[in-house]
């Protein structure tokens, strides 16, 4: 049975959200996905088929989204499917919804120097699947600064500063660039490469990065069904939010 994807997109322009929905769409067809795409959020309305899927691709930079929308993803996330985003599409969406920071593992602040910055991505060594056998490479694009959950696990990172700005007078600090964590029984990626889709072509590499991050992402589901898993262990009726 083919694995299901949805992706969605909207938002800011400037990031070409459609573009890049269409590269995704065409990376996981030719991995032999079922792959919706939608350019709203009324997909998002209907719980049972969001838990269906295998994986929830969003790019859809600011903006906001309904608090019902948001549950359910959580709630999907939470019982195995995956998620996987890029750039401002993830950790730039919905910028006053805390419960999509949190489910997603960060928040973009700052980009100093704007687009065209030169800078290494380094691959940290790691027994993830999702890098093995990729090397450092050096991209040209807007160099994301974040706030980051400390408990995600860092794929690769870039160094801060590369440019002058008021940030400088503070020590060195590796920014985390891709990462992997959990929400529930759900696997979340998300790589900070992809300001605008020709990065791709760019930086083969970050291409490949996300690749293989959707599919990892995507096999959470899977695996929780086959060891018998619940998200039970995880439920709390207080109020969060």
């Amino acid at each position: 049975m083919k694995k299901k994807a949805l992706i969605f997109w909207g938002g800011w322009d400037g990031h070409t959200p459609e573009l890049v929905s269409k590269r995704f769409a065409r990376i996981l067809e030719n991995e032999g996905f079922e792959v919706r795409v939608e350019n709203n959020m009324d997909c998002l309305d209907d719980f049972d088929y969001l838990l269906s899927l295998d994986l929830i691709i969003p790019c859809w930079t600011g903006g906001m989204i309904k608090w019902h929308h948001t549950r359910n993803i959580a709630r999907a996330v939470g019982k195995g499917v995956g998620m996987a985003g890029c750039h401002g599409g993830m950790c730039d969406a919905f910028r006053t919804d805390t419960e999509w920071q949190f489910m997603t593992g960060g928040q973009w602040v700052s980009h100093p120097g704007g687009d065209g910055v030169e800078y290494t991505v380094h691959i940290v060594p790691s027994s993830s699947p999702i890098t093995e056998g990729l090397s450092d490479f050096v991209v040209r694009s807007e160099q994301y600064y974040m706030h980051v959950d400390p408990a995600v696990e860092v794929l690769a990172t870039t160094r801060f500063p590369t440019v002058n700005y008021y940030h400088i007078s503070n020590k060195p600090v590796d920014m985390p660039v891709a990462w992997t964590k959990y929400w529930g029984l759900g696997r979340i990626f998300y790589l900070s490469l992809g300001h605008q889709d020709s990065v791709f072509d760019q930086a083969p590499t970050a291409q490949e990065l996300m690749r293989r991050g959707m599919l990892w992402a995507a096999e959470g589901k899977q695996w929780a069904m086959e060891r018998g898993l619940t998200d039970e262990p995880f439920l709390n009726d207080a109020k969060l939010s």
